[in-house]
């Protein structure tokens, strides 16, 4: 307007900012354009070098690193560079024979169970409870608290059961947890058989492994999280597109 006015009238600018009741300081003032180039370099270079790590880890590693952009401007870029999609690498195993778990051919045949841990923004520890079904690997249900103890276990157990059933057997490793007596006697009572893998042998329980790479990847290593609530909204939200949307062969 104030260049109309100078362009159209015998007015100069500071005649032209009066009349409109305009400070001069507004008029010459021009906002920042904002400019990523120095985090779009540091996302890139750390994707480069780390192809595994999640946004978490490079935000984490940017902070190690002195930088002071906050998680939403690092979150924006990041997702502006497509860093947010799946990139499937490579990974070198040692040689070993291969075992194939037994895929039930019905539901409710055989349920894997895992725990998992992480942290929110502020550095305190949470544990997840992840359930499937081996049969065609349903996410049944993830479990998010800062502690889940074998009673807490169960009761989460009993009321799955009534909706939905139970399994003839629940495969698990030997956590403290799945060797309590709280959670044995929980499953003789419904006569669940419990399969036990070996220690150290995580292969055993192939199918929970693998459900667990991909929350790991699409959800817990790719976002910071403030509290609790935010991690089982997201939760929420990824095991319902991980059964009814994502396009993989069993389900």
């Amino acid at each position: 307007m104030v260049t109309y006015l100078v362009s159209e009238y015998p007015m100069n600018i500071r005649q032209a900012c009066k009349s409109l009741n305009l400070e001069r300081s507004s008029y010459y003032y021009h906002p920042k354009r904002k400019d990523d180039t120095d985090v779009i370099d540091c996302l890139n270079h750390l994707s480069e070098k780390h192809p595994s790590y999640g946004f978490k880890k490079m935000f984490h590693s940017l902070r190690n690193e002195g930088f002071g952009w906050n998680h939403k401007k690092v979150y924006r870029v990041y997702k502006k560079l497509g860093l947010n999609i799946l990139r499937k690498s490579r990974r070198r195993l040692a040689s070993r024979e291969r075992q194939n778990l037994e895929v039930p051919e019905k539901y409710n045949e055989v349920w894997s169970m895992d725990f998992m841990s992480d942290s929110l923004f502020n550095s305190r520890r949470f544990r997840t409870l992840n359930i499937i079904d081996d049969y065609n690997r349903e996410s049944i249900w993830i479990e998010v608290g800062l502690s889940i103890g074998a009673m807490h276990m169960t009761d989460l157990l009993e009321w799955i059961v009534k909706e939905r059933g139970k399994p003839k057997a629940i495969r698990t490793d030997n956590g403290p947890e799945f060797t309590s007596s709280v959670f044995t006697s929980w499953c003789h009572k419904h006569r669940i058989e419990i399969r036990y893998i070996q220690p150290g042998k995580p292969v055993q329980n192939a199918f929970i492994e693998r459900f667990n790479r991909s929350y790991r990847t699409e959800v817990l290593d790719a976002r910071i999280f403030n509290n609790l609530i935010e991690v089982r909204e997201i939760t929420s939200d990824w095991m319902e597109h991980y059964n009814n949307n994502r396009p993989h062969e069993s389900l």
